[in-house]
């Protein structure tokens, strides 16, 4: 085609003539040229001469590609020459695209001339295309169509895998592990590896194993030689064959045990002790490893566990190995071996070898023992040693005189014999005896032993005068006194303590023993604990037995000492990035060595790979059993371990634990980063390592971030997998766009930092893109106003505008061009001819050349309009995707005004507003795709037209279109979520979720990570299983439990939601240690056993073995008394997995209730059931008050609490009182037990005026329990009413009054006033009326209140504030004897009816004597008078003579029958009243009180007589009988003795009824409901006490009618005892009687 350019004023006139086929030919005429610099102006200049008009080269035309024949990886390119742009070429650029990749700069300097090129280099396997492009002065112009896309074939690969590593993991198999080639050196798609492995050293054959899997870097080889050296090669292959081998890595199978015993194993007895062994080692190809040593061995024949073992180090230079076994028994059978020993453990034995050790001496005889004791001989048995050492063959015995060796004598004796007669001694001396077994050897150990002849030997006695010394933190001195020796001579020494705890009623436990000391005086113990109280007795051995145990010594402790041992069972977890979670057993109380207050646990951890910067933290709670430890670097490994501290010192450290933090994303980005523009859309970026310290996990990849930096964009992610490529090109990037990059490394955890500051690199400069917003604002007929923007992308700086444009017919051949200035935007044509279409093309250029022309349609008309709306948008539903839809329509009318562009806008259904999608949609355009939608969303879209007039109307919506459902961007869930996503961040129907785990093995990783620190992602595969994946299909899920899992392993979870699309991405993953639970049932069985009355010992079983879920570390156990838990409820921890407890301090005879949790290390498991159990009884504490009331001059009410705590069941009280000072000379202690836990009174009314006595009461369980005391002085105390007047009594039938004067009142005026009364024959004073008015000055009492025949005195006391005044003088004696008027009396009125019959006999008579004679009447006279005469004495007279012939008898006023109780002669008593013998009665320590005559005495008065000489104080039953007066009670003797001065003694020999048998004199009987007296005074006065020597008589006891209540205050008497005079029977339970003692 011939082109011809004609410049007509401002324009080139392009005219377009035919073509040729061969070249191009142009010729213009150059007629002026010009240069615009205003667009808006045009300046016509005169015409020049024509010259040629440069330009932009065209493109090359034909390019083609092909393989070359000649060279390999090489391709030839041709094509023709291009139009120069009337300017010479100065070069050719070739461009490549390589497997579809952007086009980068091949080649940038091709020889103008040139019509083709060779490319060589490229890879096979890949697909190229080429493009070119011609350069000349001008500029660069347009590029060539693009060739054929060409593939290279396919080369084995020409690279080795990288990075190839192997570890030895078990003694018969590696784990090699590689990375693929190179990618640039794969040559095709890898189909797998080729792994070549052999012996290390040797000629051997190689063997192979192929892996068909090109994803898989690592294989296991197994079925290897234990502990042998390998050499390794891998390979790649594809399709084309395998590639090279990677160099040679050698590894060693780990080592195992060996496989054979040591050889020619001899073994021969050394000496009685020991064995000798000689071997030969075995060969080294049967070790399998490296020779650690050798164990000999030696067992007993039968005992085959208990075995001695000696470990002897290897010898390689000697070929025969010679050890010794030692430490044997003497003369036993053993059975030998040897046996070989490499790291992993033993190999097999050898054969065994019997053998005996050497004959020794024996040991000394057992149980020496002497019998048959005699003057001059004895008998000595004996048996046989316990350690024979041999053969017995006989025994040696000898005797000497103690200290005096020249007389020994001794006997040789066969050794069946095991005892012998040891004659000939001298009487009453005495000799050392010594028994020994013999052997072959010789003699053996002496037993030996003192014996005095003819003195049995006896139990020896206990040491004596404990004295305690040198105590140090484990042991103290004892010294002592020596107890009674039996007689013979002590064989051992015992000490016994109690531990820990100390009391009456904790236990006794043997800690040593010093055998064949018999001189002993001290003695050190050892093997104590540290800081623990002991106490200490002692006891001593003969050959008799062991004797009773010493006192007690004191209370000691030992000295504090640093623990003994460490916290055990140390475990640790990971418990964050940073943090680890240390747990352990604490140490048990008796392992403190201090004051518990002081003990604690010092953690020490530090990086297990570096030993520097140890750090510590101490725990001050003893109790505590875990720390976690803060504040440590991500993924690292650390080293801890754990020692118990004191007060005194650290306790050795435990065994050494590691723990990895758990894995976290890196702390920083990688460092050396940088950027590099390779073309006008890529960026090559580089970077370095992320530093050790940093990573903080695996580095599985990189990502680079980038964004434009001018922007607001979100930033773009390019993702490198793996951690072996440091590089990456970013391609599709915006030309000459300044970028702003960083690069971050990520773990599985997730991505962490990225990298610091941020580097700026800009895209290479490229031809602009077209300019945009062109219109026609002013449109004429002949002429046209062009506007526009600059190219949305620039790719450069614009240096300039070309505005081409001509009529839009098919023969218009002609164009005008202008070139404008880069800052114009535009440009007016003119000379159009009207009503004509005219095309303009508008092209920008940059420094890289013109860039892509935009081109518009501009009619010349002025009936121009807007353009009318497009019709109503379709979507297709096959064009329906989950964000993006594509819209159809048909353009409407363009108004004569072409349309400049569309402009699209949607809404969200329902209530959304219209929103722009895009207002600058292609006017040529009639579908759009709307992208950037929401999944399963409901849209309605609408389109308008905008042409260089206006906007056309909006379209009508389009119908409501639903997005599809999308899984690939639902959102993250955490597994923290406690509801599923929202709904709008599901993208559809939520169906279910997806849950993903796998075991982590982090022990595996940290033996790799060892060797493979530089490339610690590479096993990634290895470390972690693949995922196990449960789907859940229940969208309201928000909880779900994994089960079938491991114990004990630690685990990833990952949680996704999915819909019917597809699954969302995946939580970041969360760790998760199994099996770690707590105990789901209690510990089984608890019984309880009560041990002592403040112990009890518990007992369980552990839980079943499927609910302990892990190792059971200890228990707890709950206990408190029974009903108080909340108030009394402990806690007994034990850190140790026994099965029993024994709870001490607890209070005596209280239910306890139990119950045991068991604890690991998850934490407490459920309580067991509470179990019931109660301690024994116990010493009760002291009463808890002792209060006086009532004092006078001589008694007082006592009064007492019980026990705050009882420990038992109350059996009585112990009161006893003595004067603080003798009185009279004499001090006498009073002793009182009063029965049963009722009452908590007495009155005591035996003192003396103005004494101080001491009281002490202590209360009694199955002992007794500590007392309360008070002191207390009779008499009145300061400022108590003076004396009253004497009193006088006036008596009137039944009734008695006393009267009396007020006495001074003291310091306070008197309130009442006392009455007190007494037997007349000096018995106690007793209170018999009470509160009797102040103003009153007489009383009158009836007699009943007293008793009958008894004489009587009173006295009256004053009673003021200041309590008990002085008691007035005692009134004159009288007699509570009734007397009743005579004609009452029953024997008046038969004496009444007598004489009535005998008047009427007489009368009779003297009718009958009338009539006889006078001689008869005297005779009658004389014989009544003889009869008189010789009456019977009269009762008078009899006790007259009676109380004649013996003065020291008294008759209680008492009715005798004919028949006494005395022996009669002749019709006098003549025989004398029974006395007791002196030698019937025992007297104890402690006599009975004087005054208690009317108590009995305690069951532990001793007073007793006996039985014989009671029966012979007693007459026979025809002489003794008991007039049955006054209610049927006996009225009994009351005997006054000469011998013993306690008139209550009067039980010894009171006479029986008839038929009766007599108890024992002063036994105790438990008494009667009925069995008390009480006074019947309205206010409960208390009773009458006989005093000391009296010789009143003692009445028998009253039955009396109690109409009245009794007194609290009324003092308790039994019914057995004689009667107060002036009590009565009472329903209460007395105290026991007490006894008395003279000091």
């Amino acid at each position: 085609m011939i082109l011809t350019f004609c410049l007509c004023l401002s324009h080139f006139l392009i005219i377009f003539s035919e073509p040729c086929s061969v070249c191009l030919c142009l010729s213009f005429t150059h007629t002026h040229t010009h240069t615009h610099t205003d667009a808006r102006t045009h300046t016509h200049l005169p015409p020049h001469p024509p010259t040629p008009y440069r330009q932009l080269p065209h493109a090359p035309e034909i390019p083609s590609a092909a393989l070359s024949q000649v060279e390999k990886r090489a391709i030839n390119l041709t094509w023709a020459q291009a139009f120069d742009g009337n300017s010479p070429l100065i070069r050719y650029i070739l461009e490549v695209s390589e497997n579809n990749a952007p086009w980068t700069v091949l080649l940038a300097n091709i020889e103008p001339k040139s019509t083709g090129v060779t490319v060589g280099g490229l890879i096979p396997a890949r697909s190229y295309q080429f493009r070119l492009c011609a350069v000349n002065d001008v500029g660069r112009g347009q590029f060539s169509k693009e060739t054929d896309r060409l593939s290279l074939p396919e080369e084995p690969p020409s690279a080795p895998p990288q990075t190839v590593i192997a570890s030895g993991r078990t003694n018969q198999s590696i784990m090699i592990q590689w990375q693929p080639p190179p990618e640039s050196h794969q040559n095709g798609p890898l189909q797998g590896y080729i792994i070549r492995y052999c012996l290390s050293g040797l000629p051997v054959d190689c063997q192979m194993k192929n892996i068909t899997r090109p994803d898989q870097n690592n294989l296991l080889l197994e079925d290897l030689i234990i502990w042998t050296n390998y050499e390794m090669e891998v390979a790649a292959y594809n399709r084309a064959g395998r590639g090279t081998y990677s160099h040679k890595v050698t590894e060693w199978t780990l080592q195992g045990v060996p496989t054979v015993p040591p050889g020619n194993v001899q073994a021969e007895p050394f000496n009685s002790s020991t064995v000798r062994l000689t071997w030969s080692a075995p060969s080294p190809q049967f070790i399998n490893g490296i020779n650690q040593g050798y164990k000999l061995l030696a067992w007993e024949a039968g005992q085959e566990e208990d075995v001695t073992m000696v470990t002897v180090r290897p010898n390689f230079q000697d070929s025969v190995h010679v050890g010794y076994v030692t430490g044997l028994k003497k003369f036993t059978e053993y059975y030998t071996s040897v046996l070989c020993f490499t790291t992993p453990g033993d190999g097999p034995r050898s054969p065994p070898h019997r053998l005996r050790t050497h004959e020794d001496k024996p040991g000394a005889v057992g149980h020496l023992s002497f019998t048959e004791i005699l003057d001059t001989s004895l008998k000595v048995s004996w048996k046989d040693p316990n350690e024979k050492n041999g053969v017995l063959t006989g025994y040696r015995i000898s005797w000497e005189e103690f200290n005096r060796t020249n007389t020994r004598v001794t006997h040789y004796l066969p050794n069946l014999t095991q005892e012998y007669r040891v004659t000939g001694l001298t009487a009453l001396t005495t000799y050392t005896i010594q028994v020994a077994g013999m052997t072959s050897k010789g003699q053996g150990q002496l037993s030996s032993s003192t014996i005095s002849s003819g003195v049995p030997p006896e139990m020896p006695g206990p040491p004596t005068n404990i004295a305690i010394s040198n105590i140090g933190p484990r042991s103290v001195a004892l010294q002592f006194k020596p107890g009674y020796d039996g007689k013979t001579s002590i064989s051992r020494w015992q000490v016994e303590a109690q531990i820990g705890i100390i009391g009456e009623n904790e236990e006794w436990v043997m800690v040593h023993q010093l055998p064949n000391e018999p001189d002993a005086r001290s003695l050190e113990v050892l093997d104590l604990n540290p800081y623990t109280s002991y106490r200490f007795r002692m006891r001593q051995v003969n050959i008799v037995g062991t004797s009773p145990p010493s006192q007690p010594s004191r209370k000691i402790q030992t000295l504090q000492a640093p623990p003994d041992i460490s916290p055990y069972n140390v475990t640790i977890r990971t418990a964050s990035e940073t943090s680890l979670w240390l747990r352990w057993v604490p140490l048990p109380e008796w392992e403190y060595n201090g004051d518990q207050e002081l003990v604690g646990y010092r953690v020490q951890y530090s990086r297990e790979t570096s030993k520097e910067g140890v750090l510590s933290h101490v725990i001050s709670d003893r109790l505590e059993r875990e720390f976690t430890i803060e504040d440590l670097e991500e993924w690292t490994e650390y080293e801890v371990r754990v020692q118990a501290i004191n007060g005194l010192g650290s306790g050795p450290w435990s065994q050494p634990v590691q723990g990895r933090t758990r894995e976290s994303v890196p702390s920083c980005g990688p460092t050396n980063v940088s950027a590099f523009a390779t073309t006008s859309s890529s960026i090559l970026v580089r970077w370095g390592e992320v530093p050790q310290t940093d990573r903080n996990g695996l580095i599985l990849g990189y990502k680079v971030v980038y964004k434009d930096k001018g922007s607001d964009s979100v930033p773009q992610y390019w993702e490198v997998e793996g951690n072996t490529s440091h590089s990456v090109q970013l391609s599709g990037l915006g030309k000459y766009v300044l970028y702003e990059i960083q690069v971050l490394a990520f773990t599985r955890i997730g991505d962490g930092r990225s990298s610091r500051p941020s580097i700026l690199e800009r895209t290479l400069d490229d031809v602009p893109g077209p300019p945009v917003g062109i219109l026609f604002p002013e449109v004429r007929t002949g002429s046209v106003r062009l506007i526009w923007q600059p190219p949305a992308q620039p790719n450069g700086i614009i240096l300039a505008y070309q505005i081409t444009h001509r009529r839009n017919t098919s023969n218009s051949n002609a164009a005008t061009v202008d070139v404008l200035s880069p800052s114009a935007r535009q440009y007016t044509a003119s000379g159009l001819k009207p009503e004509s279409v005219y095309v303009f093309r508008l092209t920008a250029q940059t420094r890289k050349g013109w860039g892509e022309a935009a081109e518009a349609l501009v009619v010349t008309t002025e009936k121009r309009a807007r353009p009318q709306p497009a019709s109503r948008p379709t979507v297709p539903q096959e064009d329906v995707q989950a964000r993006s839809v594509m819209l159809s329509w048909e353009p409407g009318s363009d108004g004569l005004s072409p349309v400049r562009y569309y402009t699209v806008q949607y809404r969200e259904l329902p209530d959304s507003n219209w929103t722009v999608h895009s207002a600058s949609v292609n006017h040529e355009a009639s579908s759009y795709i709307v992208d950037s939608l929401k999944p399963f969303t409901s849209y309605q879209f609408r389109v308008k037209a905008t042409n260089d007039i206006g906007d056309s109307e909006y379209s009508q919506e389009s119908e409501a279109v639903t997005t599809l459902q999308d899984g690939k961007d639902i959102m993250e869930m955490t597994l923290t979520d406690s509801v599923p996503p929202a709904e709008k961040q599901i993208n559809g129907v939520l169906l279910g979720f997806r849950v993903r785990y796998r075991e982590l093995q982090y022990d595996r990783l940290r033996s790799f990570t060892i060797r493979t620190i530089n490339s610690p992602a590479s096993n990634w595969a290895e470390l972690t299983a693949p995922y196990s994946v449960r789907n859940l299909s229940e969208s309201s899920l928000t909880q779900y439990e994994l089960d079938n899992l491991s114990k004990h392993k630690r685990y990833e979870i990952r949680l996704s939601v999915y819909n019917a699309v597809g699954e969302g991405p995946t939580s970041t993953p969360q760790e998760v240690f199994v099996g770690e639970a707590v105990p789901t049932a209690p510990p089984q069985s608890v019984t309880i056993q009560s041990s002592t009355a403040t112990q009890l010992d518990v007992t369980w079983s552990p839980p079943p073995l499927d609910s302990q879920n892990g190792d059971i570390q200890g228990y707890k156990i709950y206990f408190w008394e029974f009903q108080m838990q909340n108030e009394t409820e402990r806690l007994r921890t034990m850190f140790l997995p026994e099965l029993g407890v024994k709870i001490k301090n607890l209070t005596g005879y209280t239910t306890y209730m139990i119950s045991v949790a068991a604890f690991n290390a998850a934490g407490d498991g459920p309580r067991s059931p509470p179990t019931r159990g109660r301690t024994q009884q116990a010493a009760p504490s002291r009463p808890s008050f002792l209060h006086f009331s009532e004092l006078t001059t001589t008694s007082v009410n006592m009064s007492w609490g019980e026990p705050g705590q009882a420990n038992g069941i109350i059996e009585g009280y112990r009161l006893v009182y003595e004067p603080c000072t003798p009185v009279d000379g004499v001090s006498k202690i009073v002793t009182v037990d009063v029965k049963g836990s009722t009452p908590l009174w007495m009155k005591i009314k035996d003192l003396a005026d103005g004494v101080t006595y001491n009281f002490r009461i202590r209360a009694k369980t199955l002992t007794y329990g500590p007392e309360v005391e008070a002191n207390i002085t009779t008499g009145p105390g300061e400022g108590a009413p003076g004396p009253p007047g004497e009193p006088f009594i006036s008596r009137y039938g039944t009734a008695l009054t006393l009267h009396w004067t007020s006495g001074d009142p003291g310091r306070a005026p008197i309130t009442r006033y006392v009455i007190e009364a007494r037997p007349s024959d000096e018995g106690l004073w007793d209170i018999l009326i009470k509160d009797i008015p102040k103003e009153v000055t007489s009383y009158t009492l009836n007699l009943d209140m007293l008793r009958e025949g008894v004489t009587y005195d009173f006295r009256v006391i004053g009673v003021n504030d200041y309590g008990y005044g002085s008691p007035s003088a005692p009134s004159p004696s009288i007699s509570a004897q009734k007397v009743s008027p005579f004609y009452e009396e029953w024997w008046f009125l038969v004496v009444i009816a007598l004489v009535g019959l005998i008047f009427i006999l007489l009368l009779v008579f003297i009718l009958i004597i009338r009539g006889q004679s006078k001689k008869y009447t005297k005779k009658a006279d004389s014989g009544s008078h003889s009869n008189s005469t010789s009456l019977p004495l009269s009762h008078g007279e009899m006790v007259r003579l009676d109380e004649g012939r013996f003065p020291a008898l008294e008759l209680n006023n008492r009715r005798l029958s004919v028949k006494n109780s005395f022996c009669r002669k002749n019709g006098i008593y003549t025989r004398s009243p029974p006395r007791p013998s002196p030698g019937s009665l025992h007297y104890s320590d402690e006599d009975v009180s004087t005054k208690y005559n009317d108590l009995i005495p305690a069951e532990n008065s001793s007073l007793t007589e006996k039985h014989s000489e009671i029966s012979d104080s007693q007459g026979s039953d025809s002489e003794y009988e008991v007039d049955q007066n006054r209610g049927g009670q006996q009225k009994t003797h009351s005997f006054v003795n000469h011998y013993i001065s306690d008139p209550t003694y009067y039980n010894s020999w009171r006479r029986q009824e008839k038929g009766v048998s007599r108890p024992p004199a002063y036994g105790y009987t438990q008494p009667d409901q009925g069995g008390l007296i009480q006074g019947l005074a309205p206010q409960g006065q208390g009773t009458l006490f006989r005093p000391k020597g009296s010789r009143t008589p003692t009445p028998s006891l009253l039955s009396c009618s109690v109409s009245e209540p009794p007194s609290q205050h009324g003092t308790l008497l039994y019914s057995s005892r004689p009667p107060s005079s002036l009590g009565c029977s009472s329903t209460q339970q007395p105290p026991t009687a007490g006894f008395s003692s003279f000091v």
